[in-house]
């Protein structure tokens, strides 16, 4: 069962943690975390591209020429997909991207990354995230005192206005419930600050 330190906003050790095997010792399957970073990448797709078909472009309806005697190739309409500035057959139309993930793969690919993480020693756990303002130069030194450099994410149990105003003008700073917790978050910041309540939580909501 793996351990680590609990600090303060001060990089002062104030105790230690034990950690679930399920959870944070977990083996890393890279196959389900690509299959759920694929999804949450799908699911954020706008799909709004969209071409005309013949019936949006503009042109007149009428026949060009008359069907029989002039020589020329038979036409219907100058909107047809045969002519220039005409409709286009089988183009891209609005649609959504998003598919279903069965649930037990996500919290697989989650358990996963939470894993890497403390096998990277890439987590820290903070007591908690009790600010005494919400300037943002004030949350800088706080992830500065405690090494996180520049791509870190931040995660907490609930609602935290001090934190979420102070971090949401930090460039490479993501605050995130652990209840909207993703791989995709994970993966993409180089360092996870956390809460022990928030810990605690996702210890329980991930055990197998």
């Amino acid at each position: 069962m793996p351990s680590v330190e609990v600090k303060n906003l001060e990089n002062v050790r104030v105790g230690t943690m034990e950690l679930a095997d399920a959870v944070f010792a977990a083996p890393v399957n890279k196959s389900l975390l690509y299959e759920s970073v694929r999804n949450y990448l799908a699911s954020r797709r706008a799909g709004t591209h969209a071409t005309k078909t013949r019936s949006m472009v503009a042109g007149s309806g009428r026949k060009l020429w008359k069907q029989k005697g002039t020589g020329r190739a038979r036409i219907g309409s100058i909107r047809s997909p045969l002519w220039r500035h005409g409709g286009t057959v089988h183009g891209p139309q609005p649609r959504s991207y998003s598919y279903k993930l069965p649930r037990k793969m996500l919290l697989g690919a989650l358990r996963s990354a939470l894993s890497a993480k403390v096998a990277e020693q890439q987590m820290t756990v903070v007591e908690t995230f009790a600010l005494d303002n919400h300037k943002t130069k004030a949350l800088r030194q706080i992830l500065d005192r405690l090494e996180s450099g520049q791509s870190v994410l931040l995660v907490d149990l609930g609602a935290n206005d001090k934190l979420e105003r102070s971090s949401r003008n930090l460039e490479g700073v993501e605050l995130l419930s652990s209840i909207r917790l993703h791989p995709y978050h994970l993966l993409k910041y180089e360092r996870l600050v956390i809460s022990k309540p928030a810990v605690e939580k996702l210890q329980e909501a991930l055990q197998p």
